[in-house]
């Protein structure tokens, strides 16, 4: 981890139970009784109303969670540039905003941390590839400046795979990351570096990204919350690398937090047109807890067909099942047309030229070395290259057939629930073995549909991983999903502390 000193729309009700079981409902203007530990267990929204109440100051929050990134990070290594000097100063300007009655938004004084695809102006932004270990952006991206125009406050960036190219993280510029739940196993990719360090901590709330999988299966392996949008939703403005062209609305700038309810504080903060990428739509959003969840038609399946889950995955997504039906929801186990074709959809329309045109901009990046890890991604995805480009143009057909198929299916139900994944956070290494390549279909699923889907922790496996599940609804409707992932959270428990 390298220290770089340089570096709304929908306010959030107070949640005083979190934080009365985090320990802070005590905490006097003196802030005598909040320990550190309980500071940085707290969720993002209750750390904002108790910096809003000034039971605890921005400074006492930022520095709490420095000091537990300095405890657990050289473990897990994944905080991989470090902003302490600009987040204390900044923590000092927002209590000192609070304390003339200023408020910049519903973030103010609250610390979070981005991954390394997402530009942070004055701060090294890598994307995990050797060609821009030293690359400093101008500017942030879209989502970043509107999270820090919220009033959070940025502590580092987190580690990826290059190019964000696998699901699990390791590159040539810093490395590993490990998972806080075993050490010895992946957090998954390429949100990996997010979903260490917000299970372990050491983040308050994460900003990631999902083009196939990507946020969910880290949230998944790591036992928190995410929420993948709906493609056009949130600019993908200052991504690294932009996505561009064809396969554009797989990508989605995602939110990752140990509770639902920081998902819904934050989405509406960096949602909406900023008109530098032109495929977002300016759609309302929805409050998930106007959602009643009483009358609300469900489809699940437990098996896509393709990669089977470990029996404690189907017996996690049948409990989340029945917890909706004692809710109220109509329940039917289906599941959706060619879902076990996902994956080979997905990866067809990535092949194209076999990996020629990544290699080539790479190379223009000036990346003259590639790590392992994306050599395996680009032999295992795009090779060999299509033999024509009518077969390139049929491979998107195909997309486009299956995305209607889906849409047809969703007519009937307000959401989908499935495995993230069919097994846990496998160990190190492994991504690209054949049985996990065939489990990738449920996550890709959604990407290559669109549609919302949000990612809760239900249960957890004999080795003692975290099992997640992820909750998909339609276009455009998140509330209906996060208030679904609300439920099944309340029921289950959510995220519980790893003991690093």
């Amino acid at each position: 981890m390298q220290d770089n000193g340089h570096d709304g729309s929908l306010d959030r009700r107070a949640v005083l139970g979190g934080i009365a079981a985090a320990g802070l409902a005590t905490v006097s203007p003196s802030r005598a009784a909040a320990g550190p530990d309980a500071i940085t267990a707290a969720s993002a929204g209750d750390l904002a109303e108790a910096i809003r109440t000034r039971r605890l100051t921005s400074a006492e929050v930022v520095e709490a969670h420095l000091d537990r990134i300095a405890a657990v990070n050289p473990r897990l290594n994944a905080v991989v540039r470090l902003t302490a000097e600009s987040a204390r100063r900044e923590a000092a300007l927002a209590d000192a905003a609070l304390a003339r009655g200023d408020r910049t938004g519903p973030l103010h004084g609250v610390p979070v941390t981005i991954k390394d695809t997402l530009e942070t102006a004055g701060v090294v932004c890598t994307g995990g590839t050797l060609g821009r270990a030293s690359y400093v952006p101008r500017t942030d991206a879209t989502a970043v400046a509107r999270l820090r125009a919220a009033g959070a406050i940025i502590l580092g960036k987190t580690n990826v795979p290059e190019l964000a190219g696998a699901l699990e993280t390791d590159n040539l510029v810093y490395g590993r990351t490990n998972n806080p739940y075993d050490l010895a196993r992946t957090p998954g990719g390429s949100s990996g570096g997010e979903a260490a360090i917000v299970a372990a901590c050491g983040s308050a709330l994460g900003l990631g990204t999902d083009a196939g999988g990507s946020i969910r299966v880290p949230a998944h392996y790591c036992g928190l919350a995410a929420l993948k949008p709906t493609s056009g939703r949130v600019p993908r403005t200052g991504q690294f690398p932009r996505p561009m062209g064809a396969r554009n609305s797989v990508f989605h700038v995602s939110l990752i937090a140990r509770r639902v309810d920081d998902l819904a504080l934050a989405l509406p903060l960096i949602a909406g047109p900023d008109f530098h990428d032109y495929t977002i739509v300016d759609m309302p959003l929805r409050d998930p807890r106007a959602v009643s969840l009483s009358g609300l038609k469900l489809a699940f399946f437990d098996d896509d067909g393709a990669s089977a889950p470990t029996p404690e995955i189907a017996a996690a997504v049948r409990s989340a099942a029945q917890a909706f039906a004692e809710a109220g929801i109509a329940v039917a186990e289906r599941r959706p047309p060619d879902a076990e074709k996902a994956a080979t959809v997905y990866y067809d329309m990535t092949r194209g030229d076999g990996g020629a045109g990544v290699r080539a901009f790479l190379k223009s990046v000036g990346t003259d070395r590639i790590s392992p890890l994306f050599e395996q991604s680009l032999t295992s995805r795009s090779a060999p290259a299509m033999g024509s480009i009518t077969e390139a143009l049929a491979a998107f057909a195909r997309w486009d057939a299956y995305r209607n198929a889906q849409l047809g299916f969703l007519e009937d139900y307000d959401a989908l629930l499935s495995p993230v994944a069919p097994y846990v956070a496998p160990p190190h290494g492994m991504s690209f073995d054949p049985d996990r390549q065939r489990g990738v279909g449920y996550a890709q699923m959604h990407n290559l549909t669109g549609w919302p889907a949000a990612t809760v922790r239900v249960g957890t496996s004999p080795e003692g991983m975290p099992i997640g599940v992820q909750v998909a609804a339609h276009p455009w409707r998140e509330d209906v999903a996060l208030a679904l992932a609300r439920h099944l959270e309340d029921s289950f428990g959510g995220w519980s502390r790893p003991s690093i």
